[in-house]
């Protein structure tokens, strides 16, 4: 792509100049900036009024989405590629997201909170699974078994990156519910896969059956323990040497290369999200020395470009209100089944792993959001032709009910809760 029209014996001109209208590459580059600063100013706002930042990051994305200003889609912006790479460079913000939420957990304590962040984590996908199928199962539009079974495995995805992001704004990412939330995430990721794609093994023609089944676990299973192979022994010895490179920001490169390179072989390699490979290097980057630095650098980056765009890119998939009205209803209930039985199943996961009542209904509240895992998860199903068009827009309207809803009803649930010294966390640009 080109900034200018280059024409024959001519000066080159100006690409707008030439009243074809705007290259790709500049329309790219003002979306991008419209996206940022609206994205800052709705968090700021938000922090005015007491709420998290995301919380406004993510109602602009509405604001500018299909739902109200279409931003995207005016009539200047005609890319065919635009919404595309935008939606790709949001992706990169998640992943960088969870880097950043990995560097700030220490891995002895992450370690400690497995016995809860199990238990929640299997509670969290039985009973919302349970949840979504009886009520597809049951409605009067007779949806068969094969497709209320994948509605209910739609509710069973957790997307932590926007309570990491709730709880890093709190203080309360190293606490013990912030911990438990995120090893639950990780149980609850492996879970959704191995169940997901039972379902398409057992259901697609071409399905390999439990030999597809075991073979997908058995490769999970391979993954995490070359993932802590590496992370462990090989990781600290490679980050020194990165650190004595003759290069400009050699720490904040190098830990960039590692975390692309831990997200693809996560989802490529091992069948798992591409988050929880960036999330477990930053855990295993967190115990060397120069984790500092690296959360330095990549703070900056992360927290200036890229994050911003993936909240407000949330909510320009889909347009809100654009819902058939016999289905409102349906949607309706399907957002509330979301909400309720994450709480229920990843709260009671919390007591029965011996947390207090406030502490299990936070990890509960901090469980509710699905984010782009449920978008995902929907994706599957329009592939393999198991739901339709009508399912898929519920999905989006269900992930974005439950993303908007996770950041405050968290927020309330630590109410005035004093953030110890320690784990105040560096202050982040709204």
């Amino acid at each position: 792509m080109s900034l200018i029209v280059v024409q024959t014996n001519a000066a080159p001109v100006p690409a707008a100049a030439t009243g074809e209208g705007m290259s790709p590459l500049l329309q790219l580059v003002l979306a991008l900036a419209v996206l940022i600063a609206a994205a800052k100013i709705g968090g700021l706002i938000s922090t005015k009024l007491k709420q998290p930042a995301v919380l406004g990051e993510l109602l602009v994305g509405i604001l500018l989405g299909p739902s109200v200003l279409n931003f995207l889609q005016l009539g200047f912006f005609t890319s065919p590629h635009l919404q595309t790479t935008v939606f790709e460079i949001a992706e990169i913000g998640v992943i960088f997201l969870m880097f950043v939420a990995g560097l700030e957990v220490k891995l002895p304590d992450l370690l400690a909170a497995g016995k809860v962040s199990t238990i929640a984590g299997v509670l969290g996908v039985i009973i919302p699974l349970i949840g979504g199928f009886a009520l597809a199962w049951f409605w009067p539009n007779n949806y068969s078994f094969t497709k209320s079974l994948f509605i209910g495995i739609l509710l069973t995805a957790t997307s932590v990156s926007i309570s990491a992001q709730t709880l890093l704004e709190l203080g309360k990412l190293r606490s013990r519910v912030g911990l438990s939330l995120l090893g639950a995430a990780i149980v609850d990721d492996v879970l959704v896969i191995v169940l997901l794609s039972t379902f398409v093994a057992l259901t697609a023609s071409s399905g390999g059956g439990i030999m597809t089944v075991l073979s997908i676990v058995g490769v999970m299973l391979l993954y995490f323990v070359v993932m802590s192979i590496f992370g462990l022994r090989a990781l600290p010895w490679l980050i020194r040497k990165a650190a004595k490179l003759p290069i400009s920001q050699p720490l904040v490169s190098s830990a960039i290369v590692l975390v692309l390179l831990a997200a693809w072989s996560a989802e490529a390699l091992g069948g798992v999200a591409a988050i929880t490979g960036a999330f477990l290097i930053g855990v295993f980057l967190g115990r060397t020395p120069y984790h500092n630095r690296i959360e330095d650098g990549m703070q900056t980056l992360t927290y200036a470009f890229f994050v911003p765009i993936f909240f407000a890119s949330i909510g320009l998939h889909a347009n809100i209100f654009a819902l058939p009205s016999d289905l409102v209803l349906f949607a309706a209930l399907l957002c509330l089944i979301a909400i309720v039985t994450k709480i229920v199943g990843c709260g009671l996961g919390a007591k029965l792993g011996g947390m207090n009542n406030k502490e299990s209904l936070q990890v509960g509240l901090g469980m509710i959001s699905r984010g782009e895992v449920g978008l995902i998860v929907a994706s599957v199903g329009i592939r393999q032709g198991i739901i339709g068009e009508d399912v898929f827009a519920m999905t989006v309207l269900m992930v974005l009910v439950t993303t908007l809803v996770t950041p405050l009803v968290l927020r309330w649930s630590f109410g005035n809760d004093q953030t110890p010294k320690a784990e105040t966390p560096r202050p982040q640009p709204n």
